[in-house]
């Protein structure tokens, strides 16, 4: 009776410092018998919540990341009480790798998820196929307005698929809008056989901008690395897109504006390379496209513009 109530008084202590939503599936206790009751007897409610382990020679209690061994008798040099801190990835207490079920190594895994739901911000720009972000001067009116040329993703749709509790498989849908700001005060148009050339209505421009809206579906591979309570996430992978609309846009000095539909020649289909590093759900991402702007044949003065995104992302759990 002793034991019981000086546990009892210790686990209301620790479970002040610790808060969990359990829902009420989960809400279930679960006894271990060993071969000799005498000997150990393991009592786990909920997923692991709490943990107390009664053996020959000491009685240990995990509550969440929190745990307290309490020795039998004073014999040795370890002291009557021992606290303990727990990674969420450590094993409580006598478990081993060996002996978990498959169903528990399946609810490990099923506790991965992914960064990629969301909201991102960020800048977009192209460069030509060197590396270079300063263009050829035959294509001078390509040149954008870089603080203001912005992208936007809103990223509907995601699934998570662990390999490991803190590695798996990410993947999902997104809507991704680039706005591309000419510095000039010019537009562009298609040409004869579709080739892109420069619009130049005459006057001083207010605003002129190029904007496109692709359907994204990323593959990512993503680690979360735990990080004082909380993780460390990098994630990286290929982006497949799909164009659904494109549409020039001017804004004269007098406030009048011109908007035109059209696909501008711009490939259908593109894909890129990105990479993302994070704390929890904020993200820094960057995602190259080798696939160019423009379709082939039909570039601005026959030079290739590859796109690239950065930016911040938010995320929802």
């Amino acid at each position: 009776m002793k034991k019981i109530g000086i546990l009892t008084l210790l686990i209301t202590i620790m479970l002040q410092g610790f808060s969990q939503e359990v829902s009420a599936e989960n809400k279930t206790q679960k006894q271990i018998p060993a071969d000799d009751s005498d000997e150990f007897t393991k009592v786990v409610v909920g997923q692991d919540l709490i943990i107390i382990e009664d053996g020959k020679e000491d009685l240990k209690v995990r509550v969440g990341s929190r745990g307290l061994t309490i020795l039998e008798s004073l014999e040795g040099d370890r002291p009557k009480f021992e606290f303990k801190k727990f990674d969420n990835d450590e094993k409580e207490f006598n478990r081993s790798d060996d002996d978990d079920s498959d169903d528990e190594k399946a609810n490990r895994r099923s506790h991965f998820k992914g960064h990629w739901a969301g909201i991102e911000f960020g800048l977009n720009n192209y460069m030509v196929n060197n590396y270079n972000l300063t263009l050829p001067g035959i294509i001078d009116y390509m040149t954008l307005h870089s603080s203001k040329s912005m992208n936007f993703s809103l990223n509907f749709s995601q699934l998570s698929l662990g390999l490991t509790r803190r590695f798996g498989i990410v993947t999902g849908l997104g809507l991704d809008w680039n706005n591309f700001r000419f510095d000039g005060d010019n537009n562009i148009q298609k040409g004869a056989g579709g080739v892109i050339g420069i619009y130049d209505p005459g006057e001083l421009l207010k605003k002129s901008k190029l904007q496109t809206l692709y359907l994204n579906l990323p593959l990512l591979l993503e680690i979360q690395i735990p990080a004082d309570h909380n993780h460390l996430n990098i994630a990286g992978g290929l982006i497949g897109a799909v164009k659904l609309c494109s549409k020039s846009k001017i804004i004269f000095e007098n406030g009048d504006k011109v908007e035109s539909d059209d696909d501008f020649s711009l490939n259908l289909l593109r894909y890129g390379a990105t990479v993302r590093v994070g704390y929890e759900n904020i993200q820094i991402y960057g995602t190259y496209y080798p696939t160019p702007l423009f379709k082939t044949g039909k570039t601005p003065g026959g030079v290739d513009l590859y796109p690239f995104e950065l930016g911040f992302a938010f995320t929802i759990d």
